[in-house]
């Protein structure tokens, strides 16, 4: 297996690490949906990357997202995987320090992978090779007063990558289907300076059995 032929939409899609998967994708040889809420950005990644397929959308609106893979499904058909790297930093300061503004900014990463993942889930329990990836922080086994904000939601983003993963398990034992589909969550400590190996290792999910990637947590770190 490999991911040549796949298509594979990523959320957050115009950042640094969206940009270097989207380039590996496209170099092995899989149909790229590139999502983004900024249209000017999508375009500038158009033009830097042909053949990639350009597409705007608030991922924390739920009608917004419907009507993307209404898009999606009209323009390329199902998708075989989902990138979802929509995410940023806010903290310090203590738990005194840890603001609503601040928790109501990094929430949005969370909202917008269970939207994400609801409005794509029948295509990839349906793809013969269907995947998910989120990036996590490994301050979830390690918390700071600092970190707490960002922590808790890193926390809940990978309760959700579990609950994916057993949710393709049990379309598996139940209906037979679903076999081919994981969930697989990467941490890091930082991921400026990771956005290659980040690249690499999501091209490499089409390569390994779904059976020993659905569930896990992988660790990325430089050299």
């Amino acid at each position: 297996m490999s991911v040549e032929g796949r298509t594979v939409l990523i959320a957050g899609a115009t950042s640094a690490s969206g940009r270097a998967v989207a380039r590996a994708l496209l170099d092995a040889g899989a149909r790229v949906i590139a999502v983004g809420s900024d249209q000017g950005r999508i375009d500038a990644l158009e033009a830097e990357l042909p053949g990639v397929v350009g597409e705007r959308a608030d991922l924390t609106d739920g009608d917004d997202v419907l009507e993307l893979a209404m898009r999606v499904h009209a323009r390329v058909g199902d998708v075989d995987g989902v990138a979802h790297l929509v995410g940023g930093w806010r903290g310090g300061g203590g738990i005194a320090g840890q603001t609503e503004e601040d928790y109501r900014v990094l929430e949005r990463s969370f909202t917008a992978l269970r939207y994400v993942s609801r409005a794509f889930w029948d295509d990839l329990v349906a793809s013969p090779a269907g995947r998910i990836a989120i990036v996590s922080s490994t301050t979830v086994t390690a918390p700071t007063a600092g970190s707490a904000n960002y922590t808790a939601v890193k926390a809940a983003s990978e309760s959700w990558m579990r609950s994916l993963a057993h949710g393709f398990a049990a379309a598996r034992r139940s209906e037979g289907s679903g076999g081919a589909a994981a969930a697989v969550t990467f941490r890091v400590s930082a991921l400026s300076g990771l956005e290659d190996r980040l690249a690499t290792s999501v091209v490499d999910l089409w390569e390994a059995d779904a059976s020993t990637l659905n569930g896990s947590v992988r660790e990325l770190a430089a050299g």
